[in-house]
């Protein structure tokens, strides 16, 4: 259980999951070179597009014309091809082990029974909304203010996200020490700005989920007239806390999510809501300070205890479990479910076929088990070794820029280089698995099992506060298509399951491979300095390490890459968020020419490569890069991305970086003037 709240860190691809993502799946076997045995398939380029005009196209032009989006699938790119193979690979462990007489207590039983149970259509089918019944009935009784609060403490523990959530983190500036923190939750759509702007889109989409709601709560069984009132009581409670909510911008500041606070300050801002019964009821040591990360919201939650009438109050909840559980339950409600959340948030044509789904499912709730399993079948030791060797090149690459960096003085320099020098790697997967021996898992009910694998997961996180922060421990299973970097313990993690097609293949050349998962690693280290991680120090500490010249300095030149980004539009001429997506701007920018600086280190003492398929090996490096981003999206979902993600679309992301580096611009031959060249006046630069 992670508190998405207060997450800090920063991935290298995130989409939504709503119907959209292929979810985690361990490494299938990397796939046989598709150009002369190079690892790089030149016929997914478009050579009749100058490379000068449209890197995208001349790279992934032929991609893109032979890889038209799946029904199931808001959006299609290599991401999800990786992702879509992986399913493939988890699949065939989990049958398995579905098949499989194993004794009680295993991983092998607890994955087996726990992927049986999500495809036992034919018991769900039967069960209907009947497993949540008795979540429904203690919502009913809710009496008063006491026992409203006992009803959101219970459903936080099952993981329903009811006005607020909690977990462990952290502690901002003492990062050794983890500690309790609450949030801002309880939406059900999916960013507050769809409560509050006035624009076309988001009125429809507002009407849209308002006849969603209508229709789920007669799949509860309310008649139409009660189905209608329960759906805009809903709709204007989830309104109200949107408007205590912060904005996705503001969230990127990770001060304004930090408000340590003791006991009596709780009471204080909030006198209606009550600290000690509710801690009492998560089983949280009551007293302690925590993080009230967003003080507007949880007033706003206090105010709405005291005026909201508690029906409202009751109606609100029992929508908040079945939109948590809605997967889980019988085809009606699955489909309802798609039907607002894929297809008209996200434009997906049809739903994923049911094992997928339960794959995907099975890896959310039993990633370290099932992980162990995959890495075990799937994860060359050789892959890690390698990793490990690029890894260090990168941070050396990283360290030479560091050292003569113009715009930076050397107060500020010694502390970013004592903060590269303590970055922490985690290849492949962990060192230590994870402990899931007290988690009961068997055949029966769906709902039954996820219940409780999400009562396990908040009680082990709730374990952790007041203790010492675990480094040791991942934010990602093994099989993960993903990477990242956490601010809070100055660590960057590769899962297993990236190590491969397109982004790290044995088979390529060293210009493809530092091109793509070179340019991964570049970006995760590169995020302990971007707008958010440069606020943490070598110890994962919120503090201000930077002369004030130095923050103005950076500030200016990360301003260059927001302004830029913000003149990039999608169809309907949206603009991307700049201010948004600049953390992600910022380390696809400062990683790629790290990773560039890193092949270069590479080939010392080494004889020239030779082209291959007509390309130097500068170019081969740049096209390894741009297949990584090579992707596709429906209207729809590119909607949602723009209002909600910090990630900029591919498209975006690959041309946006290009644009401002000119060691690109000497491998093709572009020049000032040139779509894919931005001149010396308003080329952005930090590293």
């Amino acid at each position: 259980m992670r508190f998405s709240a207060l997450s800090l860190a920063t991935l290298l691809c995130l989409t939504p999951t709503a119907a959209s993502a292929s979810g985690t799946g361990g490494a299938a076997q990397p796939e046989p070179p598709t150009a002369a045995g190079a690892g790089f398939d030149i016929t997914g380029m478009d050579t009749t597009c100058k490379p000068c005009d449209d890197f995208n196209r001349f790279a992934n032009g032929g991609w893109l014309v032979k890889n038209a989006i799946p029904a199931e699938y808001p959006s299609w790119g290599t991401f999800n091809q990786l992702r879509d193979r992986n399913l493939d690979a988890l699949k065939s462990i989990l049958e398995e082990a579905a098949q499989a007489s194993a004794p009680k207590g295993t991983s092998e039983q607890k994955i087996g029974d726990f992927f049986a149970s999500a495809m036992d259509v034919k018991l769900i089918d039967e069960l209907g909304a009947k497993p949540l019944e008795g979540e429904f009935k203690r919502i009913a009784a809710i009496s008063d203010a006491a026992s409203l609060q006992d009803a959101i403490a219970h459903l936080h523990m099952i993981g329903v996200g009811a006005t607020f959530e909690g977990g462990s983190i952290p502690d901002f500036k003492n990062s050794t020490m983890t500690v309790y923190a609450v949030g801002q939750s309880g939406l059900g759509l999916p960013d507050r700005d769809y409560y509050v702007n006035d624009d076309e889109r988001s009125k429809k989409i507002r009407d849209e989920y308002v006849a969603h709601l209508t229709k789920m709560f007669g799949l509860l069984g309310d008649d139409a007239a009660t189905s209608a009132a329960n759906a805009k009581t809903v709709m204007e409670f989830e309104t109200r806390l949107a408007g205590g909510s912060l904005k996705n911008t503001e969230l990127r500041d990770p001060a304004a999510s930090y408000h340590m606070m003791t006991l009596a300050e709780r009471k204080a801002l909030t006198p209606t809501f009550s600290w000690e019964r509710y801690e009492s009821a998560i089983g949280l040591k009551s007293g302690a300070s925590i993080n009230v990360a967003h003080p507007k919201f949880i007033q706003e939650v206090d105010a709405m205890m005291k005026s909201v009438p508690l029906d409202a109050w009751k109606t609100y909840l029992r929508w908040m479990v079945v939109n948590s559980f809605a997967d889980t339950l019988s085809t009606p409600f699955v489909d309802q479910n798609f039907a607002f959340r894929g297809a008209v948030l996200t434009g997906a044509k049809q739903q994923q076929p049911r094992w997928k789904k339960a794959v995907q499912a099975t890896s959310g709730m039993l990633g370290e088990p099932l992980g162990e399993v995959y890495v075990k079948k799937y994860f060359p030791a050789e892959s890690k070794r390698r990793m490990k060797e690029m890894v260090a090149n990168l941070k050396a690459a990283l360290r030479e820029d560091l050292e003569k960096l113009e715009w930076m003085q050397d107060a500020t320099r010694k502390a970013a280089l004592a903060k590269l020098d303590s970055f922490t790697d985690k290849i492949g997967y962990p060192d230590k698995w994870k402990d899931y021996s007290t988690l009961e898992i068997e055949r029966g009910p769906y709902v039954t099992n996820v219940m409780r694998g999400r009562m396990w997961g908040y009680k082990d996180d709730l374990a952790k506060v007041g203790k010492a922060v675990d480094r040791t421990e991942w934010g990602m299973t093994p099989q993960t298509v993903n990477a990242s970097y956490n601010p809070l313990n100055n660590d960057i993690t590769f899962p297993a399951g990236i190590l491969q097609s397109p982004f790290f293949m044995a088979e390529a050349d060293d210009a493809v491979n530092y091109g793509a998962i070179g340019a991964v690693i570049g970006h995760e280290i590169t995020h302990g300095f971007d707008d958010q991680g440069r606020q943490f120090d070598a110890k994962g500490n919120l503090t201000d390490w930077w002369t004030e010249a130095d923050g103005k300095n950076f500030e200016g030149r990360a301003k260059c890459i927001v302004d830029q980004y913000s003149e990039f539009t999608i169809d309907g001429g949206k603009k991307v968020n700049g201010e948004l997506v600049q953390g992600e701007a910022i380390a696809d920018i400062g990683g790629l020419k790290i990773a560039y600086a890193a092949y270069k280190r590479s080939l010392k003492g080494k004889p020239e490569p030779k082209p291959i398929d007509g390309y130097t090996h500068e170019q081969r490096f740049f096209l390894g890069y741009a297949r990584v981003w090579a992707a596709q999206a429906r209207p729809e979902f590119e909607q949602l991305q723009v209002n909600t993600n910090v990630h900029a679309l591919p498209r975006f992301r690959l041309v946006g970086t290009l644009a401002n580096m000119p060691e690109f611009h000497a491998a093709f031959g572009c020049k000032d003037g040139d779509k894919m060249v931005r001149g010396n006046a308003n080329r952005c630069v930090i590293w």
